[in-house]
């Protein structure tokens, strides 16, 4: 799942990708360089600037419709808590729907039902969205999220949503802090006995950043890090900002672990660990807009 950003102030790129055509040519690289998922977000996680309801559609819905028309395969994801930004963009041709608020907005799981969408389920610990954490606390923040999260799924199948295409996302960094977010990275086997597919999205965050003692451009090997150890344990969607070097790192742990299923996309030519976890997951690219 490659990381695409237009947002002038994210905390990675800065806003390069920002303007409607950098953006899009980055989808073409995350796609050509063997991205199976493109998460599309217009608002940058953390604090600053507010971003209205109208502004963010703005942002996102014209490039998930450009990138749908450029590459009908992809799966197009939406990072988005608000469930008026997933509906329009369901009807510009999304797929999936990453909330990374812990459902901040219950009727977004509405919505992915209303549209055959899939949905991410996530943590954050009760915080409300760009908000940071005050030295958050929990008993056992594994088995807090594992039921959170796990919660969160069964309310989406209720609501309608397909399980098949239900994800859940411990959210590393949102609404904990780096020891915690470390507990879930190296327990994350915990997370995938639950039986939901588990999006590991660690990709220069903070707690790799804190653990390394690294600013943000320089914490490509700790994310590696983090993805392989995260893989290992099971999880099936892993969200990155450098395509190429996770599937390279995914295709090593994979070799690692040398299991039926690894050993035939190894022999298919592949290495697309994330292209079969976004299949196990029901989640495919729709090819089309949804009305």
């Amino acid at each position: 799942m490659a990381v695409i950003n237009r947002t002038p102030d994210s905390f990675f790129d800065h806003g390069t990708t920002y303007e409607l055509g950098a953006a899009l040519a980055a989808a073409d690289r995350a796609v050509a360089d063997g991205a199976d998922i493109l998460d599309i977000g217009g608002v940058r996680a953390g604090p600053g600037e507010h971003v209205s309801v109208a502004e963010e559609i703005r942002r996102v819905a014209g490039l998930v419709a450009a990138v749908r028309a450029q590459h009908p395969g992809v799966v197009i994801s939406v990072d988005t808590w608000r469930a008026e930004v997933g509906k329009a963009a369901a009807r510009a041709g999304a797929d999936l729907l990453n909330d990374a608020w812990g459902g901040a907005d219950p009727a977004l799981a509405g919505v992915a039902a209303a549209y055959g969408l899939g949905l991410v389920c996530s943590h954050a610990g009760g915080l409300a969205p760009r908000t940071r954490p005050h030295r958050p606390a929990y008993a056992d923040v594994v088995a807090e999220v594992r039921d959170y999260v796990s919660a969160e799924a069964e309310r989406a199948a209720a609501a309608g949503v397909r399980p098949d295409g239900i994800v859940i996302d411990p959210a590393h960094d949102f609404g904990k802090n780096t020891w915690q977010s470390l507990q879930l990275t190296r327990r994350t086997a915990d997370l995938v006995a639950t039986g939901w597919p588990v999006l590991a999205a660690v990709s220069n965050k903070d707690f790799v950043g804190e653990t390394l003692d690294l600013p943000v451009q320089e914490r490509a090997e700790g994310t590696l890090a983090a993805l392989a150890v995260c893989a290992w344990e099971g999880a099936r969607l892993f969200r990155v900002h450098d395509v190429p070097a996770a599937r390279d790192a995914l295709a090593a742990v994979a070799a690692l672990r040398a299991s039926g299923e690894v050993a035939a996309l190894r022999s298919a030519g592949a290495g697309r660990v994330a292209g079969a976890a976004a299949g196990a997951a029901g989640i495919t690219g729709s090819g089309t807009p949804r009305r």
